[in-house]
């Protein structure tokens, strides 16, 4: 081989090259920051090299055999990714975790929990749970192993309160994160489990997909009224256009909506709020509109203001 073909030859294979920790950090912006001591041994680092960058601060340990890389300071998803790693290949991120991933609960801090199919030691930091059954009820997103909502809404079954399951519940079917169908067809995998009556008993009136408390306390209260259960957050197309009221009686020709501070005190939302009364009203539709303070203070008028508007 000549002179000049060695040399570019050498030249090529120095531009393909990539330095271990390019690697690193590349593959560190793809899982939020966090990697485990096999992804490292990928790139080219040994346990030797690992232990240098820690001494330096350049890599951050978390839990045995996974690290932060550039600084500890990581999003909710990087933590949750690591809690799973730290668990093993087979962890799986559920219950309260699962609940904020899936974003029907907001996550409050508390430790993070994991379930795996056999036994495994406690992690200082998180909580272990061990289930062979949720091997069959798993999602991967983001490069995370977790919990079906379906099965996520089972397991909180076991340690909420119903109200409180029956709000979240509602929430994952507003975000159209989980249907019926889903976990009734779990229910039939999952008689024995301590939480499978308390959610059967939540979904037995059908889908309910409120989006706010608010929409929770009314429907509740329709519910214990026994006033016929409306279309909840149903589209209704009106003059060509799509019109989502809170709660609908087509039939009646009666819409709901519930005007919550949080959601409704703004400029642009009144705004959109009249319109969209106005475009309702134009097409033949009664329109009332309750509050909080007016459910929580007067219920019985509340009912005798719907029972009165559906004749």
């Amino acid at each position: 081989m000549s002179r000049g073909v060695r040399r570019s030859t050498r030249a090529s294979a120095e531009q393909s090259y990539t330095p271990p920790d390019a690697r690193v950090a590349r593959l560190a912006a793809e899982r939020d920051g966090v990697l485990s001591i096999h992804a490292l041994r990928s790139c080219g680092v040994d346990d030797d090299a690992v232990a240098v960058r820690v001494r330096h601060g350049r890599l951050h340990r978390l839990y045995r055999g996974v690290y932060a890389v550039g600084h500890p300071g990581l999003t909710l998803r990087g933590r949750f990714r690591a809690a799973v790693l730290a668990c093993g290949e087979a962890a799986v991120l559920s219950h309260f975790a699962a609940a904020a991933f899936w974003g029907f609960r907001t996550w409050e801090e508390r430790p993070i929990e994991v379930t795996v199919p056999g036994g495994a030691r406690d992690i200082d930091g998180l909580r272990v749970h061990r289930s062979r059954a949720v091997e069959r009820e798993i999602l991967v997103r983001h490069d995370i192993r977790v919990a079906t909502p379906a099965r996520t809404l089972l397991d909180l079954a076991a340690v909420l309160p119903e109200g409180a399951l029956r709000s979240i519940a509602r929430r994952a079917q507003a975000q159209r994160t989980v249907s019926i169908r889903q976990i009734l067809e779990l229910l039939e995998r999952s008689n024995g489990h301590r939480g499978a009556a308390k959610l059967r008993a939540c979904i037995a009136d059908g889908p309910a997909p409120t989006r706010t408390d608010l929409e929770d306390l009314l429907l509740d209260l329709l519910d214990e009224a026994n006033i016929e259960r409306p279309e909840i957050n149903a589209p209704l197309r009106v003059d060509g256009r799509t019109i989502i009221p809170d709660y609908l009686w087509r039939a009646r020709r009666l819409a709901i909506e519930a005007d919550s501070v949080t959601w409704h005190d703004h400029k642009l939302t009144r705004e959109h709020d009249a319109d969209k009364q106005a475009q309702l009203e134009a097409a033949g539709y009664r329109v009332l509109r309750i509050t909080w303070a007016q459910i929580a203070r007067s219920p019985q008028q509340t009912i005798a203001r719907v029972r009165a508007a559906l004749g």
